[in-house]
């Protein structure tokens, strides 16, 4: 097996981003630097920046719906709650597939899959993922319509256009439905923000065609093999 590929499929990274790390002398075969294009052997003994890796036996996909305060990580040095806290102890090491800010609820994926969860991660924003966000205030079209133009959120370019629709709303709260490609920090509260209205609630609903629903909140399950292939031919 190709090294860059038994990184990938140690749950690592990608192979491209494999192909990186390689090239940049932090990846080490029977303790000696390997080159690009080295094949792994039976017994050999790779590291990837000093930590022994191998192949995960067996991939595994799942989709959690967060609940707001819960850190997206494998732990927290601060002792706080994180995604892994709600999953019942896998067999298989898992890691959460991009990030849900603390206060952000909705649809989470993890999986032992490096080379799929860099996939939709990838900053070229392939996959769309929808929101739904709970707004202060009257959110007018005139907003939606910036929004959907791009914004400026403090980054080096503005955002990409956003598809907008408005959902309900009274004089007080308003509920705006958000499909974004983009994965900047914190992105969509800083695009309402940007508009002039704060996020009382951000719930992520879906990541591209794949929809939480009627998984409640703190529940989870292992993908369709549907749905994998689905993601795989992104």
């Amino acid at each position: 097996m190709r090294l860059n590929k038994y990184i990938a499929h140690s749950g690592v990274t990608s192979r491209r981003k494999a192909d990186e790390l390689i090239a940049k002398g932090m990846v080490k075969v029977n303790g000696v630097t390997a080159p690009v294009g080295y094949e792994v052997r039976d017994g050999d003994i790779v590291e990837v920046s000093g930590q022994k890796i191998r192949p995960e036996k067996k991939m595994v996909y799942y989709m959690l719906n967060k609940p707001a305060g819960y850190i997206t990580s494998r732990e927290d040095d601060r002792g706080r709650k994180t995604v892994m806290d709600l999953i019942d102890d896998p067999e298989e090491r898992i890691y959460p597939v991009g990030r849900l800010d603390y206060h952000t609820s909705g649809l989470l994926l993890l999986t032992n899959d490096g080379e799929l969860a860099n996939h939709i991660m990838h900053p070229s924003g392939i996959v769309e993922k929808t929101y739904l966000a709970d707004v202060k205030g009257l959110f007018r079209i005139a907003d939606a319509q910036k929004l959907r133009r791009g914004v400026d959120i403090g980054d080096r370019r503005p955002t990409a256009p956003a598809e907008i629709e408005i959902v309900r709303q009274t004089e007080s709260v308003s509920t705006v439905m958000v499909k974004i490609h983009e994965g900047r920090n914190r992105q969509v509260r800083r695009m309402m923000e940007a508009v002039g209205h704060e996020v009382l609630q951000l719930h992520r609903t879906a990541i591209g065609n794949l929809k939480l629903g009627h998984l409640k909140v703190g529940r989870y399950r292992r993908l369709s093999e549907h749905e994998i292939r689905y993601l795989r031919n992104l």
